[in-house]
């Protein structure tokens, strides 16, 4: 066992023991209980685990929690009182862009990533950013709706 210490889950400080080949994942569901994150593929493919890591979203599947030490992590969890985030679930409720429910936390940061960027995108650049997670069920158009409804609420906010 190794003490993973000094990472700061949703801005607070937070200390676990984990074997050294334990990811980021695991440790999230199995020792924080934080379900937010889903196992999918276990490869980093299907970014059903997607977290954001330091700012920047990662697969944390692939992500060893011995390499977390002094990162920042923030899983769907930790977006409760972001206003974008808030903002895009409406959207994602208003254009029926989630069905079971699997992906939707992996799109929603994906998406919040996007829009922070990039805070009018075009539907191109929405598809390239949420295309690193996998749906079976909406066939990601309700999705591109969704985060262009986030976006051009975001506009209107703006004027």
């Amino acid at each position: 066992m190794v003490l993973l210490g000094a990472v700061f889950l949703h801005r607070r400080p937070e200390t676990v023991r984990v074997e050294p080949r334990t990811t980021l994942l695991d440790c999230l569901r199995d020792n924080l209980g934080l379900t937010g994150a889903h196992t999918g593929c276990e490869h980093g493919v299907c970014g059903a685990c997607t977290v954001e890591f330091n700012g920047e979203i990662s697969r944390s599947c692939i992500t060893y929690s011995a390499a977390c030490e002094g990162a920042s992590v923030r899983t769907i969890e930790g977006f409760d009182e972001d206003a974008l985030m808030v903002r895009l679930r409406a959207a994602f409720t208003a254009e029926h862009a989630l069905q079971c429910g699997y992906c939707t936390p992996g799109m929603l940061i994906a998406s919040t990533a996007l829009l922070k960027s990039t805070p009018n995108p075009g539907e191109e650049q929405i598809r390239d950013s949420i295309g690193g997670n996998l749906c079976r069920c909406t066939g990601y158009r309700q999705i591109v709706d969704a985060v262009k409804l986030a976006a051009a609420k975001l506009d209107a906010q703006k004027k």
